[in-house]
């Protein structure tokens, strides 16, 4: 089934029944979560039937996942992912010196990455940049860049995350509090290139999102059996790779980095 939304999921003849290329593994993430693996890690393609066509999106794009239990909020999720990039950025300064050089590359800090509300970083933005607020539910490529740009100018990271998003923009499987979402987006130099958030655990609750959000419970039944039986409260996030490796390297076109670029022109290799 749909994991993010029932328009964009390519769909497959599987022998006599219908079935759906995979949009993320949040399903199976927070399955095999409840199922006693309390970490769990994923890296793998995922398809979104998206009709784009610009610099920053791709039909089939590399994933990095994980998911964690028994967390005390969102900020958990942050924690670990700020780790995971402490660790990246070591391994490729420790590593691939010479690639970098090669390529120019300048490894960013990572020694702590600052948290702004949604509403606060487009009002910030707003204010110092004269730009006026146009969608009050998402953030536009633009103010992307203008509050990696601000933040960098004036707290010297190149990484901010931007939490309590709208839930008019967020996926069924967000928790709430109870406008905004316990969610957060990840922006390096410009981009998103992380989403994630804490989950809803809770049977009735997940019920009464899918029904708020026009989907029918009884096409999600195999996935709703974590809440009906017992789920802790968890989190995780999804890393798009391509964009990770687009804003290391510089590039303003994923298509850059990755092999076999798939979009709405182009399918074969």
């Amino acid at each position: 089934a749909a994991s993010e939304s029932g328009a964009d999921v390519f769909e497959v003849k599987y022998f006599d029944r219908k079935a759906y290329l995979a949009q993320s593994p949040q399903f199976y993430k927070q399955m095999a979560m409840a199922s006693g693996f309390e970490r769990i890690f994923e890296v793998g393609p995922v398809f979104r039937a998206e009709k784009h066509n610009t610099q920053r999106h791709l039909n089939e794009y590399t994933s990095m996942d994980f998911e964690m239990g028994f967390i005390d909020g969102f900020e958990d999720i942050m924690q670990m992912e700020t780790k995971v990039l402490q660790n990246i950025m070591a391994v490729l300064k420790a590593d691939y010196a010479p690639q970098l050089a090669a390529l120019h590359v300048s490894v960013p800090d990572v020694t702590s990455i600052p948290a702004v509300r949604f509403d606060d970083a487009k009002r910030m933005v707003s204010e110092k940049y004269g730009r006026a607020i146009r969608d009050p539910f998402d953030l536009e490529p633009e103010e992307e860049q203008l509050i990696s740009r601000l933040f960098a100018e004036e707290y010297g990271s190149e990484f901010v995350f931007v939490t309590h998003y709208p839930s008019k923009k967020r996926p069924f499987y967000a928790a709430e509090d109870p406008r905004y979402t316990l969610s957060f987006d990840l922006l390096f130099r410009g981009l998103e290139v992380t989403t994630g958030g804490q989950r809803i655990h809770d049977y009735d609750a997940q019920v009464a999102k899918l029904i708020k959000k026009g989907m029918n419970p009884e096409d999600f039944a195999g996935y709703l059996m974590i809440h009906k039986y017992g789920t802790c409260p968890h989190g995780g996030l999804g890393l798009g790779l391509e964009r990770l490796t687009a804003r290391l390297l510089g590039e303003n076109n994923v298509r850059e980095t990755c092999l076999f670029p798939r979009d709405q022109q182009r399918i074969e290799p």
